[in-house]
């Protein structure tokens, strides 16, 4: 069940974290949290050096034609200041190009290279909230909007870097956070308020509109961007068309959508195998003959929400001279074949030699396979127990590179990323790194392969991957202070829950001796996974550095990969009975606590939760049922009642008050009379993945109940923290509250 909040699905809780703050208390007290907790903790490294690198995300390339040397870029977020930064092949030389300064909230998303790398184009500000508000936890009285933005990258006309403004996004849709860049370089197309917009790169137009303004005394700029046609219905997923004279897109009208494409010159549109099915992903050939096209059924009826149903699907092509297109593939109809929506849009494309690479979960796990563009059977391009997960194609897309967790030489794999290359057409694909590293974002230029990565103890930085290894870039813009030297190395820990399923972990063991206070960490999502290093998402990568900060005031640490999450297969991750279904994921929090019992090191009568999101509810749910397990806990943004999504809940579904019973008896709330655990509660009040009521609601009724219950509430801050200081704030008050409950 996809529950969403509005226009916002769970599985997106976590996927815009970028932050962090200042040493503040969440209660009147004498001192901070941070120097409270320091009188009786040893001398270490501080929160604020643990969360300070860098943070690297959008890694984009472009590879000119003429020899020309490739470029990639990157956005940095580093203690909340937000810039683009570029390296240009073969010696990846980095250097920053915008120059945003202050913790300001305003996240850069959407990063593109102009096909000669010369500019960028990129999305500033956040998506909007269901009433059309740009996200500002800044109390800042202006009025924020997402805009769309461009900058040269190299010295010409103008400075470096001086970002010009192309038109404003306000994207308010999950998928329609995109920026395409036409095969010219000169424009620039992306999905906002149901309808595709289109401004031109070039500052040349609007330079020469500046000049006239100041001429006739205006002082505010026109913005360039317009709708580039109306349609019906939400339109997203634009994709121009190789010799750009077309631009493919999305149409969903509701229980139904179209691909159709829109062709520069003409007034009308072309609508593309239109049938009463629901048609996404569009993508062009590389000469642009042919379009492919997912296309699943439209939404029927009066469903039953219980038990969960298949979602069989198919891949089809149309042929743009003929007006004709024909099915080339399709799935089965058990529920191993749905759409596996969280990595098909990324994993769908059309390839060289004629074959379509695509994903599926027919065999249980998440796998590459490819498909002729004439039909026939599916090749399986990644065979074993492990899932892919970034995807991308090689310049002359006769390959795949593609991260996964593939157990290789070393078993522990199975909790890292590697990359790997296979060729479209199959053959036995070949590692490109190995090692107690870990990778993701794979891209090919200039014959190298880049990507970003991590380890242990260093945070997730560029790489350019090399016959030995791999190597650093932006080296320099690591803080010298990050204390890498004074983290530990996570073990990988397995257990059992209570019905047999193998659970994975990370466990943090602090340096110091004797029975320890223990915590049990619970990712969000629930789609995730905790690794053997610093994560790819920039809300678990806080996550991992508070755990690393917690281990080093003393605390044994366990992350714990819980089902419903990611990486072991599609039976552990669509339980039965997961979530609003049940809560049977609840099982394996309980089989946490219970195996740090065992542990030498910790203090059995001292286990305490802590967790966001996803991981607020699963630790909301622990301090509701199982208080004399679980000492206390801090539920950041977590969910508290299921019932509460009833926009989730179809008024004509037959089921529906089965439904809404079973999913209110499978949350915190429906336990509400034996929590009695003390807890911390943490949310920014426009969160826009978990209704802030869920943290109120709950208040109100531990406050009944009498249970011991602080709390931190961010006006105008989102769900994933848009301010760094947000972050060392509620970390820091984390650690202290946990002080005061668990030592």
């Amino acid at each position: 069940m996809s529950i969403r909040v509005g226009s916002r699905t769970l599985r997106r809780m976590g996927n815009r974290a970028l932050s962090a703050w200042l040493c503040l208390c969440i209660l009147p007290m004498v001192c901070s949290p941070i120097f409270c907790s320091a009188q009786t903790a040893p001398r270490g490294f501080s929160l604020e050096q643990v969360l300070s690198s860098p943070f690297p995300t959008n890694l984009v390339a472009s590879q000119p034609a003429g020899g020309r040397a490739g470029r990639i870029a990157w956005v940095f977020a580093a203690k909340g200041e937000r810039n683009v930064w570029v390296a240009d092949a073969p010696n990846f030389e980095a250097r920053q190009v915008t120059h945003y300064t202050g913790d300001d909230g305003m996240p850069i998303a959407a990063l593109k290279l102009t096909p000669d790398g010369r500019t960028i184009v990129y999305a500033r500000g956040s998506e909007s909230n269901d009433a059309g508000e740009t996200a500002d936890p800044t109390s800042n009285v202006e009025k924020r909007t997402q805009q769309v933005w461009a900058a040269d990258v190299d010295q010409g006309g103008r400075q470096s870097g001086e970002p010009r403004l192309l038109g404003d996004m306000g994207c308010d849709e999950e998928d329609c956070e995109d920026i395409q860049i036409s095969p010219n370089g000169e424009f620039a197309v992306w999905a906002a308020k149901k309808q595709i917009w289109i401004a031109p790169i070039s500052g040349t137009d609007e330079e020469r509109d500046k000049n006239k303004k100041k001429e006739k005394g205006e002082d505010k700029d026109k913005n360039k961007a317009k709708a580039l046609f109306f349609a019906r219905g939400n339109n997203s997923q634009p994709k121009w068309s190789p010799d750009g004279k077309k631009i493919a897109f999305r149409s969903s009208r509701g229980d139904h959508s179209f691909v159709v494409i829109y062709e520069f010159g003409r007034n009308t549109l072309r609508y593309v195998s239109p049938s009463a099915d629901r048609d996404l992903y569009p993508r062009w050939s590389p000469d642009g003959s042919q379009l492919a096209f997912v296309r699943m059924g439209g939404k029927q009826m009066k469903e039953p929400l219980i038990p969960q149903r298949p979602q069989p699907w198919a891949i089809w092509v149309y042929d743009v001279a003929s007006d004709a297109g024909h099915e080339i593939w399709k799935s089965g109809a058990g529920l191993d074949d749905s759409l596996p929506f969280l990595t098909e849009e990324g994993s769908f494309q059309f390839a060289a030699k004629n074959r379509i690479v695509f994903s599926s979960e027919q065999d249980g796990w998440n796998h590459l396979y490819s498909v002729a563009t004439s039909g026939g059977a599916a090749t399986l391009l990644t065979p074993g127990k492990f899932e892919t997960e970034d995807v991308a194609l090689s310049v002359d897309k006769t390959s795949v590179l593609y991260s996964s967790n593939q157990a290789g030489a070393d078993p522990q794999d199975v909790d890292r990323r590697h990359l790997w290359r296979v060729g479209v057409e199959g053959g036995t694909p070949v590692a490109l790194t190995h090692g107690e590293t870990m990778e993701w974002t794979p891209l090919e230029i200039a014959g190298k392969v880049v990507c970003l990565g991590s380890t242990a103890t260093t945070p997730a930085m560029p790489y350019v991957v090399t016959a030995s290894g791999r190597e650093m870039i932006a080296k320099s813009a690591l803080p010298v202070d990050f204390p890498s030297a004074q983290l530990v190395i996570p073990k990988q820990v397995i257990f059992k829950a209570a019905d047999g399923w193998e659970i994975h972990g990370q466990l943090f063991e602090p340096k110091q001796s004797g029975p320890r206070p223990a915590l049990i960490f619970i990712h969000g999502g629930s789609i995730r996974q905790m690794m053997l290093g610093f994560h790819y998402m920039d809300y678990y990568h806080n996550a991992y550095a508070m755990n690393q900060y917690l281990a080093s005031r003393g605390y044994v640490v366990l992350a714990v990969n819980y089902r419903t999450g990611i990486m072991y297969g599609r039976h552990f991750r669509e339980t039965v009975d997961g979530g609003p279904r049940g809560g049977g994921e609840y099982r394996d929090i309980v089989a946490a606590g219970k195996y740090l019992q065992t542990l030498p090191n910790v203090n059995a009568k001292r286990i305490g939760l802590w967790g966001g999101s996803y991981g607020g509810y699963l630790t909301a749910m622990g301090l509701a049922h199982d208080s004399d397990l679980f000492a206390a806990g801090v539920d950041l943004h977590g969910v508290h009642d299921w019932s509460d999504f009833r926009g989730e809940f179809p008024v004509d579904a037959p089921d529906r008050e089965d439904a809404l019973k079973l999913a209110f008896q499978s949350s915190p709330n429906a336990a509400i009379a034996t929590w009695r655990s003390p807890v911390l509660l943490i949310q920014g009040d426009d969160d826009r993945n978990v209704e802030f009521s869920q943290t109120v609601d709950l208040l109100q009724r531990l406050r009944t109940q009498n249970v011991h219950v602080e709390q931190l509430v961010f006006p105008d801050e989102v769900h994933g923290f848009l301010m760094w200081k947000s972050w060392i704030r509620a970390y820091g008050a984390t650690e202290e509250f946990l002080g005061r409950e668990m030592k």
